[in-house]
């Protein structure tokens, strides 16, 4: 039997995940990706299939600020944004989505750096 890639296991865990985490208008779910280059966070109403608010390390006004495009300080400096722009919208509490991903170094400090900035978990 063939051994599952890092990426496979990672989708089964969010796949996982996803059985019991949903977003609604009122409380969207927080999605968290990142790839070897970037960080994306999108906010996504899940009953309608709508991305409410998005940000990434991948747009230029953020890329410009940062050393690097993912790592722990450019996912603190996404995760203030995304809050910024998720506030904005009117989103003040969400269902945190961690892709699959360990809840640890970048996915942690994105998390944390929008708990600080008001978005509710």
């Amino acid at each position: 039997m063939k051994k599952k890639s890092r990426n496979q296991m990672r989708v089964v865990r969010h796949e996982r995940l996803r059985r019991t985490l949903s977003g609604t208008a009122a409380v969207p779910r927080m999605a968290v990706y990142h790839s070897a280059k970037y960080i994306y966070v999108q906010f996504i109403d899940d009953d309608r299939g709508h991305t409410l608010a998005a940000a990434s390390t991948l747009e230029k006004s953020v890329k410009e600020s940062l050393k690097g495009t993912c790592n722990a300080e450019s996912a603190k400096i996404l995760g203030t944004l995304a809050a910024e722009r998720a506030r904005a919208k009117g989103i003040e509490a969400v269902v945190f989505d961690r892709g699959g991903h360990m809840y640890h170094g970048k996915v942690k400090a994105l998390a944390d750096a929008a708990r600080e900035a008001g978005l509710k978990f």
